[in-house]
Formats: structure tokens, sequence, C-alpha cells
């Protein structure tokens, strides 16, 4: 009941029914509630896409009426109405070809509408390219062989199917990464640069937002330890500049740029674009300002444009981890409090980071 009164008053307003001062209050309201934002811009692409579908089945409608028009209703055998109806097809060949030419038409672009419709925002193009990466299987066979070459008896371990970039949240164990780097994962390992592998599983996920929680599990896991970064709340300003640290390899690997955009691929109000050179691992990365406060994940990048990268911003973050249910969460879910990177030059926040960002393998 509440998602429907939600999205009455969006229709309401994006209809111009409100009365000013409740406008201004919804408006207000927008400003603040990011996800209510972008649920007024999905439904206003939603209304105008079924306004063109409403011209073309107008226009189909008025194309029926003419065809049906043109039909004769009886056509006698007689030997004089036959040559009358010949005489019409043959002044109505070419209206008659242009108005079935322009019905498909009405009918593919039907269809094709609604199959966009169908499809999630960040899946409507292939322009669009998610960054989880395909671990090359033959070398990392050839590689755990080698290592273990002294001892003939240890068969070497399964080679991971995908890899992505996931960092800590909290001291007890929580991480978060792209949806789309452990989709139909059977087992999860994270690794840091430190060389520390811990068993994770997923917790939780929110799909429209391609953001997932994992949590650790494994008997050797004491926890990650303070953490040195807070969540921002706020926008972050067009022209900041930021960086990430993820795993496009199997080293970790600085990227820095600035954020050129306060939306994301065709103007996703829940995503920044940013000017950092990405590939494929970088998936599920932090995205951190100067101060060092945390302000998106990164999620992908836009194919043929070099430099056009996209993050999903904090405040979205924040708002799916309030909304995970106790029940998912085995331990208390503590977010940290305190930015230990503000003030600090950029190698000495690298340092302090680098623990607690991992690489994320996925096992199917």
């Amino acid at each position: 009941m509440l998602e429907y009164r939600a999205y009455e008053q969006i229709e309401r307003y994006l209809n111009n029914n409100m009365p000013s001062e409740e406008r201004a209050s919804f408006e207000a309201l927008l400003r603040t509630d990011l996800r209510l934002a972008g649920q007024v811009q999905e439904h206003k692409q939603l209304l105008q896409a079924m306004q063109q579908y409403g011209k073309r089945s107008a226009l189909k409608a008025q194309l029926d009426t003419i065809h049906t028009s043109m039909d004769v209703a009886t056509v006698r055998e007689s030997a004089s109405v036959i040559p009358m109806w010949k005489t019409y097809l043959k002044r109505h060949t070419r209206t008659m070809a242009v108005a079935a030419s322009v019905s498909m038409l009405s009918v593919f672009g039907t269809l094709w509408t609604v199959q966009q419709l169908k499809k999630p925002v960040q899946q409507q193009t292939a322009r669009y390219i998610e960054l989880r990466r395909e671990v090359e299987l033959l070398k990392k066979a050839q590689t755990a062989l080698l290592n273990d070459i002294t001892d003939a008896t240890k068969p070497a371990p399964r080679p991971a199917a995908f890899s992505g970039t996931g960092f800590a949240i909290s001291a007890e164990g929580y991480l978060v990464t792209s949806s789309h780097v452990v989709e139909n994962a059977d087992s999860i390992l994270i690794e840091n640069k430190a060389g520390a592998k811990y068993k994770a599983r997923e917790v939780y996920r929110d799909e429209t937002s391609d953001l997932s929680i994992l949590k650790v599990e494994d008997v050797s896991f004491s926890g990650f330890g303070k953490l040195p970064y807070t969540f921002k709340k706020s926008e972050a300003d067009l022209g900041e500049s930021v960086y990430t640290l993820g795993f496009p390899r199997e080293d970790v690997v600085f990227g820095e740029g600035s954020l050129s955009s306060s939306s994301g691929f065709e103007g996703d109000t829940t995503a920044y674009q940013i000017s950092i050179p990405l590939n494929p691992g970088n998936s599920g990365g932090p995205l951190l300002d100067e101060r060092g406060n945390l302000i998106g994940v990164i999620s992908g990048k836009q194919a043929g444009q070099e430099g056009a990268a996209f993050a999903i911003k904090s405040a979205y973050l924040l708002q799916m981890i309030n909304e995970i249910p106790p029940s998912a969460t085995p331990t208390p879910l503590a977010l940290p409090k305190k930015n230990l990177l503000a003030g600090a030059s950029r190698p000495q926040q690298l340092k302090k980071l680098q623990d607690f960002i991992f690489i994320v393998k996925v096992y199917n």
C-alpha cells in the first residue's frame, strides 16, 4: 500500500496535479531522498514510452480505418464488377503499400519499446560494460602447478571463474562488491594485497543498485580492525579529484581522475560519471575523494569512451545497508565513524587502505 501511494504521488507530481505547497514539499523531498528521485525519473521515462505507444496505436487505428474503407464488402461474380475492382486496385496500389509499410513500422516500434521497458536500466545497451574480470583459467592452472611442483601429492587449486574487487565496510567482516561480480557464485574467496585470504558468502543484494554485501565466514578470521575511511552521505561536487584501488590483475592497481558528471550512464541518477581509465576487475572497488571519504562503488564503463566510467553513489550503499533485515546479518554491521585518512598525503592514504581492499574470486 505504501509503494502504491508513493507511485500515486509521483504520477500526480509528473502530471502537474499537485497544489503549489504540496509540490514544493515534494521537490524538497526529492533533493534528499535519492531513491525517490530515481523512481520519479524512471516513472517519467515509463510515461513517455507509454505516450509514444499510444500515438503508435492511434496511427494504427487510423490506418485500419483506411484499410476497411478500401475493402470491398461483397465481390459479385458479374463481369461488370470485376473490371471496376481491378481499376480500383490499380489506382490505389501505391496508397495501400505505403499504409502497410507504416503499419509494420508501427508494430515493430511498439515491440521494441516493450522490450526496452522489460530490461533493467543498466542492461539497455551493450555500450555499458560491467567490469567483472574473466580469469585466464589455463594461466592460473599452470601457475598453481609450478608453485606446487615440489609436492606431487597436493592437488592443484581450482581456478576462479571470475573476479572483481570488494572493500570492507565493517570491522566485523562485512564487505561490499558489485552484484554482477558474485552472480551465480557457488563459493567466494577474498584476498588482500598482504595475502590474507578468507572464505565469504553473500548475505544481501540489491540488483537495482548492482550492490551486494558479503560476510567473511572463516575460522581463521578475527576481524578487519579499525577501518580508516567513512562514508559520505551528501553529493560529491563536480570536478572533485577522486581515486580508486582495485584488482584488474592479481596486484592492486591505483587509478585517479575527477568527477565529471553527477549522473551516470544515460542519465542514471544513482551513479556518478568519473574520468578514471578502468578495466575488467575494477567492479566493486571503492571511489574516494581527496580527504579519503568513500563517495561511491565502481560499477562499469562506457565502451569506446576512454575514461568514461561509472560508480554507484555512496548514499545508495548506505540506504541499502539500512534496509538489510536483521535476520540476514548474523552479527551487527557497524559502519566506521571516524575518517583517519583526512590530512594524509596520497601515498599515506594508500598504505592505510590496502589491507581493506580485496580481490573477490568467484567459483561456480
